[in-house]
């Protein structure tokens, strides 16, 4: 036996079978609460975990045995990545496993928010037949940005290559390979904010990231533009956008997370922006989804398969 392995979120099953195959114990803590995790975690030597709980420094220095901590999916920002570094702890994550997902579904977002699908179909539905109010607009000839060029944001980019659309990328982090994306021109937020009609954010969340996008943000772009969020919530301040969107110096909106979400994901929580909510879910130039993105039945699989390969390649 390898050791143990604390479950502390639901993933697919195909992951702890993996990793009881090749010898460990794997534990389901799904149900407990973070006091009774803390009780028992020093008996561990890996954790599994979604977005349930904060793995913090004070989580971190009970974790005695811990070796690693697998994140199911991309985002680190519940995991206090520099304390496990200094304690020696592998932190993995899966950002390949729904790197797709998320862009499949930005794609779906966008095309929806362009063709005012959502208004039509509730339109339609209700005996409404207005042809010439649900004009859409196409993709093609459209300057698309990019901004982050990793997982999820090269793998939008490679869904957009067929759209005959120029696609631009901003990523002071990445060098992008023009044999790899010949399609894709690399440039700074400036130039970004002078000729993009369409903007999709594909960030993790840091103290760079917060409130990227705000009033003075939103104000340097010299038209108006869509903007496609499915990175992190707080990436976006909602009342900067609501006023952006109500001015008309953004376009529209295509949402997946919100800045009201809980830390897990689960739920909007009532905050400073609960006002500004309430105003964007009237305008009609906006499409919203539950922080679905990444959440397809394929990347369900996909994620915990990445997770087991790198827990395996390990071998801790």
């Amino acid at each position: 036996m390898k050791g143990s392995i604390l479950f502390i979120d639901s993933v697919h099953q195909i992951l702890q079978d993996r990793l009881e195959a090749s010898g460990w114990k794997c534990i389901n803590g799904t149900q407990l609460s973070r006091p009774q995790i803390l009780e028992t975690i020093p008996a561990y030597s890996g954790i599994v975990i979604r977005s349930r709980i904060k793995i913090d420094a004070e989580f971190l220095e009970q974790a005695t045995h811990l070796k690693f901590i697998a994140r199911a999916g991309a985002g680190m920002e519940n995991i206090d990545v520099v304390k496990a570094n200094e304690l020696k702890i592998v932190c993995i994550n899966a950002p390949e496993g729904n790197r797709n997902a998320v862009a499949e579904h930005a794609i779906g977002m966008l095309l929806a928010l362009l063709n005012k699908l959502v208004t039509a179909d509730q339109e339609v539905r209700n005996g409404i037949w207005k042809r010439e109010e649900n004009r859409g607009i196409e993709i093609e000839g459209k300057r698309v940005t990019i901004i982050g060029f990793g997982n999820t944001g090269s793998s939008f980019a490679r869904k957009l290559s067929g759209f005959n659309c120029e696609i631009q990328a901003v990523d002071p982090y990445v060098e992008i390979d023009r044999k790899i994306f010949p399609g894709v021109r690399q440039i700074t937020l400036t130039e970004a904010m002078s000729n993009s009609d369409i903007v999709s954010l594909h960030v993790p969340l840091t103290s760079e990231t917060e409130h990227l996008v705000n009033l003075d943000f939103i104000s340097k772009f010299k038209s108006p533009f869509y903007l496609i969020n499915t990175s992190r919530g707080a990436v976006v301040s909602l009342k900067a956008l609501v006023t952006g969107l109500q001015s008309g110096n953004v376009a529209g909106a295509a949402l997946d997370v919100l800045e009201l979400e809980s830390s897990s994901f689960e739920k909007i929580e009532s905050n400073h922006s609960a006002d500004a909510f309430q105003s964007l879910i009237k305008l009609p130039n906006v499409v919203l989804s539950p922080h679905v993105a990444g959440w397809s039945f394929e990347s369900h699989r996909k994620i915990s398969e990445v997770l087991a390969d790198k827990i395996l390649t390990e071998k801790f």
